[in-house]
């Protein structure tokens, strides 16, 4: 999994620790790194959860591979964030004050997926 975001790390470890790597990186490389296979999940977080936190992702991957997972204001839900996962989405945007609410969901979804699959 990449990630923009440099407190990403600090919440997947308090969240999930030894169950995901992650890498930080900016959003072209998270965006380019999903469209060449080397990352599976690529999460940014800005101010609005979309512009800046998937406008590169939505650039290079196509919307049907992204998802905002809060805008100002609004948090996806539990049951959204796991069917944008189950969708096959890969490039994930939230708002940088909900990431430690929107974070923990995302990894159990993300885990479970794996999970599945193995």
């Amino acid at each position: 999994m990449l990630g923009q975001w440099k407190g990403l790390g600090l919440v997947f470890q308090r969240s999930h620790p030894n169950q995901l790597s992650i890498e930080i990186k900016s959003d072209i490389e998270g965006a380019l790194a999903i469209k060449s296979g080397a990352a599976d999940y690529y999460v940014g977080a800005c101010a609005t959860g979309a512009g800046g936190a998937l406008g590169i992702a939505v650039g290079l991957l196509g919307p049907a591979y992204t998802a905002s997972l809060s805008i100002p204001g609004r948090i996806a839900s539990e049951e959204e964030i796991k069917k944008h996962v189950a969708d096959g989405k890969k490039a994930f945007g939230m708002v940088n004050n909900d990431i430690e609410k929107v974070l923990p969901i995302l990894f159990d979804a993300l885990l479970a997926k794996s999970q599945a699959c193995d």
